[in-house]
C-alpha cells in the first residue's frame, strides 16, 4: 500500500475516533417495544414451594390490533429454561393471540413454566420476562415475584 493510502486510513480512524468525543448523550436500548396493540397486565411469579422446582409465570396478554399474532416462546430473566404449558402440562410450541382478544397464562390453564431458577428470584422482587412472536418482535415485561404459598 502506498504511504498516501496508509496517512488517509490512518486520518479516517482518528476522525472517527474523535466523533465518539462528543457531548452527545448515549443511546439506551430500553428493551424491544411490544408490537402495536399488544399490552400485558397482571403478571406474576410464582416461586415453588421446594427449591429446585419450576415455579409458573402468569399473566394476561391483549391484542386489540386487527392483526393476528402468534407467541412462539416465553422466557424468564434468572430461569435456566422456560416452557408453554396447557392447563393438563402439556407443552405447547405456539400460542394464537386473535385480533381483539386476551389470553390468560393462569393457574389450572395457559402457563409458562421457569425452571433452574437462580437464587437472585426472590419473593418481594421483580422478574423480566420476554414474549416473543412469529416473526421476531417482542415484549419484555416485569413480573412480581411471590412466595409458593401467596394467592395466585
Amino acid at each position: 500500500m502506498t504511504r498516501v493510502a496508509w496517512m488517509a486510513m490512518a486520518l479516517g480512524l482518528a476522525t472517527a475516533g474523535l466523533a465518539g468525543c462528543g457531548d452527545a448523550p448515549a443511546v439506551v436500548d430500553s428493551g424491544p417495544k411490544a408490537p402495536d396493540g399488544v399490552t400485558v397486565t397482571n403478571a406474576k411469579l410464582m416461586l415453588p414451594a421446594v427449591k429446585g422446582n419450576p415455579g409458573a409465570v402468569y399473566f394476561d396478554i391483549a391484542n386489540s390490533s386487527q392483526k393476528n399474532m402468534m407467541i412462539r416462546a416465553a422466557s424468564v430473566d434468572g430461569a435456566g429454561s422456560t416452557m408453554m404449558h396447557t392447563g393438563d402440562m402439556q407443552e405447547v410450541a405456539q400460542v394464537d393471540l386473535a385480533p381483539g382478544s386476551t389470553v390468560k397464562f393462569e393457574p389450572g390453564g395457559q402457563h409458562v413454566m421457569a425452571s433452574n431458577l437462580a437464587d437472585t428470584v426472590v419473593a418481594g422482587g421483580k422478574a423480566d420476562v420476554t414474549v416473543t412472536f412469529v416473526g421476531g418482535t417482542k415484549v419484555v415485561f416485569p413480573a412480581d415475584v411471590h412466595a409458593a404459598g401467596d394467592p395466585r
